[in-house]
């Protein structure tokens, strides 16, 4: 994976060239990511799918994160980023049954490693339950489903815990996650990125109720 490459850019979008993934997050050269965040109904009440990265992981360990992310490789379109979401959950979607939700600048620096992004964010309206998920565990160690409304007053309000449910594999070993989790669980991206992510959706979820009250 360290050996893959990626374009790169300067700050304001202009193509640089091609450099290995160590060299991005090294030198922090500017770089394109694949952000899908599942939402879901049931019962009048809207969801959103986190997936709990693995262990193993370098960076963000064992934290709850976007439910399918990921580097655009050099030769990739955005619309190729959908494989990401085959990869690490094991489910089929197209890039169509997408919605946009922007392109953010997302930075984030922890000691040597500096992650510069142009994210192309994208909301997906699932049917799907938690049991139709199938991990790629080197990189995912479970999924959980949380309130959306919790999930927006964790990052947007005044909660500081909140309930979380789903699964996590451990050494092949399928164990169920219910319990209460704070800011301190999740990968923390930048704040600017969560209250934009937030509020998209959010605003997407208010035209739907409009549209259904008309």
């Amino acid at each position: 994976m360290d050996s893959e490459n990626l374009k790169i850019f300067s700050k304001d979008g202009k193509r640089l060239g091609v450099a290995s993934r160590v060299e991005v997050h090294k030198n922090g050269y500017w770089h394109e990511a694949f952000h899908c965040w599942f939402i879901s109904k049931m019962n009048d009440i809207n969801y959103i799918d986190l997936q709990l990265r693995s262990k193993t992981k370098k960076e963000n360990p064992y934290l709850l994160d976007i439910t399918a992310a990921g580097h655009l490789l050099s030769h990739e379109t955005i619309s190729d980023g959908i494989r990401e979401i085959k990869e690490e959950i094991g489910v089929d979607v197209t890039f169509d049954e997408l919605l946009p939700l922007g392109v953010i600048n997302y930075c984030t620096v922890k000691e040597e490693y500096i992650d510069n992004e142009f994210a192309h964010v994208f909301l997906y309206k699932s049917n799907y339950t938690l049991d139709d998920y199938i991990l790629q565990q080197e990189e995912v160690s479970g999924i959980v489903r949380i309130k959306f409304d919790d999930f927006h007053d964790l990052w947007l309000g005044d909660k500081k815990e909140i309930r979380i449910s789903g699964f996590e594999i451990d050494e092949g070993s399928k164990n169920i996650i219910n319990q209460t989790a704070s800011k301190d669980k999740f990968v923390k991206h930048p704040a600017p990125y969560y209250e934009s992510v937030i509020k998209s959706i959010q605003s997407i979820l208010n035209n739907e109720n409009t549209t259904l009250q008309e």
